[in-house]
């Protein structure tokens, strides 16, 4: 498995420059990921699957549609921008595309630090999105849609997605990770932020499973509340909120949803 990966690899390497590897390669990469996990969950609320889901009401055919339209063109505009003038800031900070590829331990170890680093930088910029001038200017075209699916959790404005992005980058910015590694990592963001978005609590979501996984429940009850009053602030994790009470309004709903509550 290991040298047919490597195999694979040395393909690209060997006809692929880094810039282009890293640029166009990761927005490919991105694209792929995010509409191939995203699309489900948009197929799922049109065919009306309601089993699971977390709000009863269904987005338009027309809101969904311009959700799509704009998120290809704010990927193509923005997006790929930023991945392309990112670049010389990781090749500065040792980035690299070499074999061999790093360990499983070494690429564990250090999505493990990217996830806890982004968590911190996107708990306190969103609680400043949700201040008022900045809700109403740019924040709140996120917030268009109080029922998500999956596919919004990147429709936003410019800036927030230029905010976003550094959430996301920050931790290999500064660490120039193997190419691989920050793919891998691109990856996972990517699946957790629709997951979060998707709108659905499936028995078998890592939040059951994972206490301090915050998941799509969590998010959900941040997008069904007015901006002053919401909350849940966290991208993957809870602890963040519980520490700065900024999740008591969800756990107290979800105190009175257990069985036996008054």
């Amino acid at each position: 498995m290991a040298s047919l990966l490597e195999s694979g690899w040395l393909y690209l390497t060997t006809n692929f420059s880094d810039f282009q590897l890293a640029s166009l390669g990761s927005f490919i990469i991105h694209e792929g990921v995010f509409f191939l996990s995203g699309l489900p969950y948009l197929m799922m609320e049109c065919w009306g699957l309601q089993k699971y889901k977390i709000q009863r009401k269904v987005n338009t055919p027309a809101a969904q549609e311009k959700c799509v339209l704009r998120l290809l063109l704010y990927h193509t505009c923005v997006n790929l921008p930023l991945m392309i003038v990112s670049y010389p800031v990781f090749k500065y900070m040792g980035f690299t595309s070499q074999l061999p590829l790093p360990s499983w331990k070494v690429i564990s170890f250090q999505i493990l630090s990217y996830f806890i680093l982004e968590d911190f930088i996107f708990y306190w910029g969103h609680r400043f999105l949700h201040t008022k001038w900045l809700y109403k200017h740019v924040h709140s075209v996120h917030h268009e849609y109080a029922t998500p699916f999956g596919l919004t959790s990147e429709y936003a404005h410019p800036l927030e997605i230029l905010f976003l992005g550094f959430a996301t980058i920050f931790g290999p910015a500064i660490t120039g990770p193997h190419l691989f590694t920050l793919w891998i990592w691109m990856s996972v963001r990517v699946l957790e932020t629709v997951e979060a978005h998707c709108g659905y609590d499936f028995p078998w979501s890592l939040s059951r499973l994972l206490p301090i996984y915050g998941g799509a429940d969590f998010h959900d009850y941040h997008h069904r509340l007015l901006y002053t009053k919401s909350g849940n602030y966290s991208s993957t994790f809870t602890y963040m909120d519980w520490i700065f009470g900024t999740d008591k309004g969800y756990r107290k709903l979800k105190g009175l949803q257990k069985p036996g509550s008054e």
